[in-house]
């Protein structure tokens, strides 16, 4: 079966296609932080150990990935619900920090066996947190796809609403 550009267009504008690509952009956004952290606080010697900074790192992307996840991709408002949202959130989270410390401690025992230069360690310990974020993006989507799934009707709702949107623009152009 043959996928055309056109076939990717149209499966974009459904819901699910949407959520999908907002879930993307979320989690490119919060790789993106704690990349940087990570690289910013043990390049520069601001944490120098790699368990260290690669914890902290990811602890600092929570809080935004937890709202742009919630808010953004699963169109989420209001309180959030502690036991079916927060807590399944932080657990899978802290699962994938925890994995991703297991990357950082083979890191950690490879730049000690090798001699290599400060700069090339730290690439090293931000690409393995960035494989670490690749292997739980799919577990991520489909476990938090079920926390915070939204009730059909209000899909259909949603629909409506930008019916209506796209509607009062044209008529105003």
């Amino acid at each position: 079966m043959r996928i055309t550009v056109s076939d990717v267009v149209a499966w974009s504008r459904t819901h699910q296609g949407k959520k999908l690509i907002r879930f993307t952009a979320a989690s490119a956004i919060t790789t993106a932080v704690s990349l940087s952290t990570i690289l910013t606080v043990y390049g520069f010697h601001i944490i120098s150990g790699i368990l260290s900074a690669t914890l902290f790192g990811n602890v600092v992307a929570i809080v935004p990935s937890y709202y742009l996840t919630r808010m953004w991709a699963w169109g989420k408002r209001g309180r959030s619900h502690w036991r079916k949202e927060v807590l399944p959130y932080w657990m899978m989270s802290f699962a994938g920090i925890a994995f991703s410390l297991l990357g950082a401690s083979w890191v950690k025992t490879f730049v000690h066996s090798h001699d290599l230069d400060h700069s090339v360690n730290t690439l090293l310990v931000g690409g393995m947190n960035l494989v670490s974020f690749g292997v739980f993006w799919v577990l991520k989507i489909l476990l938090f796809n079920r926390i915070f799934h939204t009730h059909p009707l209000d899909e259909i709702d949603e629909h409506l609403r930008e019916e209506e949107e796209k509607q009062g623009a044209s008529e105003l152009a």
